[in-house]
């Protein structure tokens, strides 16, 4: 998922930003910018990227009876 083609921009991930907080990126061509944001210079940077953390499966409505053949 970090590496897929068709990410879509975003400056809280991108080569040319410096995160300052968590509310403020300084980006070399626009200066100081929302994370949200995004312009035509944008270049992916899979290490800012922080995935989405994994749903937990949730068993409590099986029964022992399920899992057995």
């Amino acid at each position: 998922m970090l590496f897929q083609k068709n990410i879509e921009p975003r400056c809280a991930y991108c080569k040319k930003g410096i995160s300052l907080d968590e509310e403020q990126i300084l980006c070399s061509r626009k200066g100081v910018v929302d994370p949200g944001g995004s312009c035509r210079g944008f270049r992916y940077d899979p290490l800012k990227r922080i995935p989405k953390k994994p749903v937990v499966a949730n068993f409590s409505r099986w029964k022992q009876e399920d899992f057995t053949l």
